[in-house]
C-alpha cells in the first residue's frame, strides 16, 4: 500500500506541473444570474380533482408536482427575478413545460410568460429544452418547434448552434460565455442522448471561449455529476451517459460551472481531475415542487458565491378565479406559507408513489425467484407498519418494546411521516439527517418487527443469498459496504435478517437520506474562474478519497466473507 501511495503522490506532482492553466484578462463588470430548472407549467384544471387518501392533499399526485399552481409559481419567481435590479439574466435548464412533447400550448403559455417578463424587466432569458419538452414521435412537439417558440430565447442571440439539436452558444456580459448544451434523446422519455460528438463541440466551444478571452459557463438538462450516492447506477435515466469521463473533458477545457435540472432536488456536486481541475454541478430542484426555490449566483474573477431563492406566496386571487374547488383551509395554509403548503403536498404525493413502487414488480423481483415469497412477507410487513401509529396506545413503539426494540421518542407520526420526511429534505438539498443517524434508526428498527414478526424461521443462508440477490436486481449492490456499515450503528452486530431488511428497505434510505459530498448546496461560494488552480491539493485530496474508498470496499469484503463462512 505504502509502494501504490508513493507512486500516486509522485503523479500528482507531475499532473500538478502540467495542470490546465486558464486566464482571461479582468474586467471590471462582475456576472450575476438567477437559475431555474424543471418549470413543468401545467395548464391549470378548472376545478380540482384527485383520490389520494390525505386530509388535506387529497387532490395531490404521484409526481409530488403542484400543477394546478405551476403556473401562478412560475409568475412569482420571475416577479422576484425581475425586481433584483442586480440580477441580468434569467437561465432555465429545461422541462419548461410538463406535457410538451403532446401539448403545444404549455409551450405558448410559458413562452408568453418569458416575452412578458423580458419587456417588462429589460433582463434577457437563456432556456435549454429537458426531456419534457419534445419527441420525435408523429404527432410530438418536436426540436424545430422549439427553436420556433423559444426563438427569443437564447437561440436569437446565438453565436454557434449544433444543426439538428437545441444547443447553443451565447455571451453573458463581458467575459462569460453560455455553452447551452441539449442533452436529450427525443426517442426516450427520461434519459440523455448525449454523443461522442456532442461532448466534443462542448469542449470546442470552451476552447473558443477561453480565446476570445471569455469563460465558459455550461448548462444542460441532464446532470453531469452524481447527486446522490450511485446516482448513475439506482438512477442512470437522470445523469449522462459515461460521466465521470465526460466531467473529465469538460473540466480540463476549463469549464468550472454547470447547471443541469431532471432530478429535481438542490444538490451541489464537484469533480477533481488529475490535472487539478474542479468542475461544479448545480442541480436545481424543480420550481413547481417543494421547496420551491432557483438559484441566485454572482461571478466574480476571484470568487463564485451562490444562494437559494424560495417562493413562498402565489396570487391567491388569480389562482381561485382560474380553479375552483380549493378549501378555505387550503388557502389559509397557502397564505401561511406556501413552501410549507407544498412541503406538505410532497409528502402526500411521495407517501403514494412510495406506496405503488413498494411491490415486487416495481422492484423487478421475479415471482419465481426462490425469495419472493421473503420479499412478499417483508414488502407487505414494511407498508403495513409504515402505516401505524409510532406512539402511543397500538403504535409501533408499543409492539417493539414486546421484542426488545427500542423506538426512540420524537415529532413523526408514523412511520410514512418519517419515510417522506427523508425524501423532501434530498429535494431540499442540505439534507438534515445523518445516513446513520437516529432518524434513519427510527425506521429501520420500525421496519425490523417484520423479522421478528414473520421471518423468524427463516435461515440465515437464505436471508443473505436474498439480500444479495434483490440488490442486484434493483441495480444497487454497489453500496453493500454501506449497508453493512448502517447495519451495524443501527443494530450492533448484523444479523443475516437484519441484512436482508436493510436491502429490502434501501430504496427508500439510500436514494433520499444521504448526501456527503462536502459541497454545500443551497448556500455556499468557491474559486472563481481567475483564481489560480491548486492542483496539488486538489489532487492530493481526490487520492485521499480513492484511497478511503478502497479500504471502505476491503473491509466490505472482509466483512460479507466472514458473514458467509462464520
Amino acid at each position: 500500500m505504502k509502494k501504490i501511495i508513493s507512486v500516486l503522490l509522485s503523479a500528482t506532482l507531475l499532473f500538478s506541473a502540467i495542470a490546465v492553466g486558464f486566464s482571461v484578462s479582468a474586467a471590471d463588470d462582475d456576472l450575476k444570474i438567477a437559475i431555474a430548472s424543471d418549470l413543468h407549467y401545467n395548464i391549470p384544471r378548472e376545478t380540482l380533482e384527485g383520490d389520494i387518501n390525505d386530509e388535506i392533499y387529497w387532490y395531490a399526485n404521484r409526481r409530488a408536482a403542484m400543477e394546478d399552481e405551476s403556473g401562478f409559481i412560475i409568475d412569482e419567481m420571475l416577479r422576484q427575478v425581475a425586481e433584483d435590479d442586480s440580477c441580468e439574466y434569467l437561465l432555465i435548464s429545461g422541462d419548461l413545460v410538463d406535457n410538451g412533447r403532446s401539448i403545444r400550448q404549455e409551450h405558448i403559455d410559458v413562452a408568453a410568460k418569458l416575452k412578458k417578463f423580458e419587456a417588462e424587466s429589460g433582463k434577457d432569458v437563456f432556456i435549454i429544452p429537458g426531456n419534457h419538452d419534445f419527441g420525435q414521435g408523429e404527432n410530438d412537439v418536436k426540436i424545430a418547434d422549439i427553436l420556433e417558440i423559444y426563438a427569443d430565447f437564447g437561440y436569437d442571440k446565438a453565436i454557434e448552434t449544433l444543426e439538428g439539436t437545441g444547443s447553443y452558444t451565447a455571451d453573458l456580459g463581458s467575459k462569460y460565455r453560455l455553452i447551452a448544451f441539449d442533452s436529450n434523446d427525443p426517442a426516450r422519455s427520461t434519459g440523455d442522448g448525449v454523443t461522442k460528438d456532442e461532448v466534443n463541440w462542448v469542449c470546442d466551444q470552451a476552447d473558443k471561449a477561453y480565446a476570445d478571452g471569455r469563460y465558459p459557463i455550461l448548462m444542460m438538462h441532464h446532470n453531469l455529476l452524481d447527486h446522490m450516492p450511485v446516482q448513475s447506477i439506482f438512477s442512470k435515466d437522470f445523469i449522462i451517459g459515461n460521466h465521470l469521463s465526460v466531467a473529465d473533458k469538460f473540466a480540463n477545457h476549463g469549464i468550472k460551472v454547470v447547471f443541469s435540472g431532471h432530478e429535481h432536488c438542490s444538490d451541489v456536486s464537484s469533480y477533481t481531475t488529475l490535472k487539478g481541475n474542479t468542475i461544479y454541478d448545480f442541480a436545481t430542484t424543480s420550481l413547481t415542487m417543494y421547496p420551491l426555490q432557483y438559484r441566485m449566483m454572482t461571478l466574480t474573477e476571484d470568487k463564485i458565491t451562490y444562494e437559494a431563492k424560495t417562493v413562498d406566496s402565489i396570487d391567491l386571487d388569480a389562482l381561485t378565479s382560474t380553479v375552483s374547488g380549493y378549501t378555505q383551509e387550503h388557502l389559509d395554509l397557502m397564505k401561511a406559507g406556501l413552501n410549507d403548503y407544498a412541503k406538505g403536498f410532497l409528502k402526500a404525493g411521495v407517501q403514494y408513489r412510495l406506496w405503488l413502487g413498494m411491490t415486487p414488480e416495481k422492484l423487478g423481483i421475479d415471482e419465481d425467484a426462490f425469495y419472493a415469497d421473503l420479499v412478499f412477507t417483508a414488502i407487505n410487513g414494511l407498508t403495513s407498519i409504515l402505516e401505524m401509529p409510532l406512539y402511543g396506545e397500538g403504535s409501533v413503539q408499543e409492539l417493539a418494546k414486546e421484542y426488545n426494540i427500542d423506538i426512540p421518542d420524537s415529532d413523526y407520526e408514523t412511520g410514512w411521516d418519517l419515510a417522506t420526511d427523508l425524501v423532501a429534505s434530498h429535494y431540499a438539498g442540505e439534507e438534515a439527517y445523518d445516513f446513520y443517524g437516529d432518524e434513519v434508526a427510527i425506521l429501520l428498527r420500525t421496519v425490523a418487527l417484520i423479522l421478528l414478526d414473520d421471518l423468524s424461521t427463516v435461515g440465515d443462508e437464505i436471508f443473505l443469498k436474498a439480500a444479495n440477490d434483490i440488490l442486484s436486481h434493483i441495480g444497487i449492490d454497489s453500496i453493500q459496504k454501506d449497508l453493512t456499515k448502517l447495519g451495524t450503528k443501527v443494530f450492533g452486530p448484523v444479523t443475516a435478517g437484519e441484512y436482508f431488511l436493510l436491502a429490502v428497505a434501501s430504496p427508500i434510505l439510500y436514494e433520499f437520506a444521504y448526501d456527503s459530498d462536502g459541497v454545500n448546496d443551497n448556500n455556499g461560494e468557491f474559486d472563481g474562474y481567475g483564481a489560480e488552480v491548486q492542483a496539488f491539493e486538489n489532487v492530493t485530496a481526490k487520492i485521499s478519497n480513492i484511497i478511503e474508498k478502497i479500504m471502505l470496499y476491503l473491509s466490505m469484503f472482509v466483512n460479507i466473507i466472514s458473514k458467509i463462512f462464520a
